[in-house]
């Protein structure tokens, strides 16, 4: 009997030793921004449920950082990789480096311009663009803004496959409201000087412009800044893309017109459950995109309780 229990705590120790073994690694972009760090949050959540250790890795928009971070990740012989790149052309020398040591690859957001990889998941960003875009032409033409006022658009890179498709969806929306389009800035530094300085332009160089809109979250005051110094707070509207916990009471009291929120939380569980049914053998969806809340101040207290847990994060213990 004693043998057998001796047997027993030994096969328990090894597959101990076996699950302690089971490691990720999610290489992200730049944490430093909301957005990331709640996919982060998404991964790491859903790897523990799964058994799974999570090292994280970020690039701070940094391409020679991004390099070392995968050679990283492949030293320690992780098991598979989620990955959200600086932009679709890096994504391909990683993709390479990944497959070369034959460590699987999911890519959560971003895309990629071409490579091998196990699942794309990411989120509906054209339709989503799309869907916010009428939002903003609605309350243009509200206010009868919608004849000679004119839109600024400062972006994500245009490198970015999701920068391409929000940009495509948007412009769709203005299109057929019969809205130009002032201009498109991309972004850089990703910095409030720069969003400010971006939206400060756009006024300058536009007599007519009645909206901003910014492909992007963080960095909203910069453009909320620009539109109160050069006292337009009555003249120009601001709409936005992702959300901050700021947004919950700026769209309400109609500071903000609304946004297009992705889901990172979510789409962070659903690439760790892609990258695990593929180490499992199971089947894989190649590519799954997430619908984008486009919310605004007629939805936002029914979308409330998807607002907090999968676009920003917040989970109740």
């Amino acid at each position: 009997m004693k043998i057998h229990y001796i047997i027993f705590l030994f096969l328990a120790f090894c597959l101990s030793l076996n699950a302690e073994e089971k490691k990720l690694a999610y290489l992200v972009s730049d944490i430093r921004i909301p957005f990331w760090e709640i996919m982060s949050r998404g991964i790491k959540n859903e790897a523990q449920n799964l058994g799974y250790d999570i090292d994280i890795y970020s690039a701070n928009n940094l391409k020679k950082r991004e390099l070392e971070n995968i050679v990283k990740a492949i030293s320690k012989k992780v098991d598979g990789v989620i990955l959200s790149p600086i932009n679709s052309s890096t994504a391909v020398t990683l993709l390479k480096l990944s497959k070369n040591a034959n460590i699987p690859v999911v890519i959560s957001d971003i895309g990629t311009n071409s490579g091998e990889y196990v699942s794309y998941i990411s989120s509906d960003n054209e339709n989503g663009a799309y869907k916010i875009g009428k939002v903003l032409t609605e309350k243009m033409d509200s206010l009868g803004w919608n004849k000679n006022g004119t839109v600024g658009i400062i972006s994500i890179p245009q490198k970015r496959e999701n920068g391409k498709a929000r940009t495509k969806g948007f412009l769709k929306a203005l299109n057929e409201a019969k809205i130009s389009a002032a201009g498109i800035k991309q972004q850089v530094t990703f910095s409030y000087e720069e969003t400010y300085d971006f939206s400060k332009e756009l006024i300058e160089k536009n007599p007519n412009l009645r909206a901003l809109w910014l492909q992007g979250s963080d960095r909203y005051k910069g453009a909320l800044d620009a539109i109160r110094d050069m006292e337009k707070e009555r003249e120009i509207l601001l709409i936005c893309f992702d959300a901050e916990p700021i947004f919950l009471d700026l769209i309400p009291k109609g500071i903000l017109v609304g946004s297009a929120m992705q889901q990172p939380y979510l789409m962070g569980q659903k690439a760790v459950i892609s990258l695990d049914n593929y180490l499992k053998g199971k089947k894989v969806k190649k590519e799954e995109k997430l619908p984008i809340l486009a919310i605004s101040k007629d939805n936002i207290e029914e979308k409330l309780p998807v607002i907090k847990k999968n676009v920003l994060g917040i989970v109740e213990e």
